[in-house]
């Protein structure tokens, strides 16, 4: 307790140091991940209608787990508020850090923002039970929040004051560029999938009707294998460019490694009969791919600041632990000196 009303006092002070947001940024992305895998798990085990209403569970009750299909649900609900909790926190901490920065408070707020969003998108697929283009709907605002996120845990950790230059040069950008819209169609086109096969959330649901479940996951396979041309693609290009094949050697690795991971998967469920188990590691890795994703869009820029900022920048950092070392002497000598006079 007494850490804690230390550090309450210094943030009051002080605010957030730059490597305290950034955990705060890395905890909101890792719930917004989580939670998309909580909520597929709804519509794996026939949940989606397990409570009625919204926000109400149903006509009597706000909470009610009466059944297996309505406590799966309203734990899902639950954990909405902890991620908007996390959410919270971090645009808090994008006005409580120190320097205040405009584009952290921009994507910080743009999160805030898209929890009431989902809210209301959770709230229509309820009261049109389940109908498959508001839960693509729903699943789509999720990916665009985990971008965000990731945006905002990477600019976290870049220096204050800094402009964002390019990284790699234009045709790598460009080829970047296609190999993440061909992921983000490929992620979309999954979503057909869903709104088309077994696991819609409940027996009674809608589903998509225009083509057949092989047909539409054949075309799904299709768009797959032309994001892993364009990564190869890049892979290619990049063998003779030494300085880019550095700059996205990370997020490519993690790429190619979660996209052979998930095709795997993805032909092991469709050969086993679309087992829910299967479906919600194939989930979990469409999140993390698509995260990777954006993490490699944003390593073909870089932020390029003055030496003047960078200098600047040390020098607030060393006067901020200067005064955090001098109050928690301050705090210690008043511990001390309390024990003191006791003995006395």
């Amino acid at each position: 307790m007494v850490r804690l009303r230390q550090l309450i006092k210094r943030v009051r002070a002080e605010g957030f140091t730059p490597a305290e947001f950034h955990t705060i940024c890395v905890s909101a992305l890792v719930l917004l991940i989580v939670i998309v895998v909580t909520g597929a798990a709804v519509r794996l085990t026939g949940s989606g209608l397990g409570c009625v209403d919204w926000p109400n569970c149903n006509d009597s009750n706000l909470v009610d787990v009466s059944s297996q299909h309505s406590a799966i649900e309203q734990i899902n609900r639950l954990f909405t508020f902890v991620v908007g909790l996390a959410v919270v926190l971090a645009a808090l901490g994008a006005w409580l850090r120190r320097p205040r920065r405009r584009d952290l408070l921009v994507l910080s707020t743009s999160l805030v923002a898209g929890i009431p969003a989902q809210g209301v998108v959770g709230a229509i697929v309820v009261w049109t039970d389940l109908n498959p283009v508001a839960v693509q709907l729903h699943f789509v605002l999720s990916m665009v929040l985990v971008a965000i996120a990731v945006v905002l845990v990477i600019r976290s950790r870049e220096p204050d004051g800094a402009k964002r230059v390019s990284a790699v040069v234009p045709r790598t950008r460009h080829r970047v560029r296609l190999m993440v819209v061909w992921t983000a169609i490929a992620i979309l086109a999954g979503t057909v999938v869903t709104g088309t096969g077994p696991h819609a959330g409940d027996e009674k649901a809608r589903r998509f009707t225009f083509l057949s479940i092989t047909w539409v996951t054949r075309l799904h396979s299709v768009v797959v294998w032309i994001a892993v041309v364009m990564a190869l693609s890049l892979m290619w290009h990049l063998r003779r460019r030494a300085h880019d094949r550095e700059v996205l050697d990370a997020p490519l690795t993690v790429w190619i490694s979660v996209a052979v991971a998930q095709g795997a998967v993805g032909y092991l469920q469709y050969a086993s009969g679309v087992p829910a188990s299967l479906v919600a590691v194939h989930v979990a890795l469409a999140t993390t791919l698509w995260a990777t994703s954006v993490w490699l869009w944003c390593s073909t820029s870089r932020a390029s600041g003055s030496a003047r900022n960078l200098i600047a920048a040390s020098q607030a950092g060393s006067r901020r632990r200067r005064s955090v070392a001098e109050t928690l002497d301050e705090e210690g000598e008043l511990v001390d000196g309390g024990g003191e006079e006791r003995a006395d």
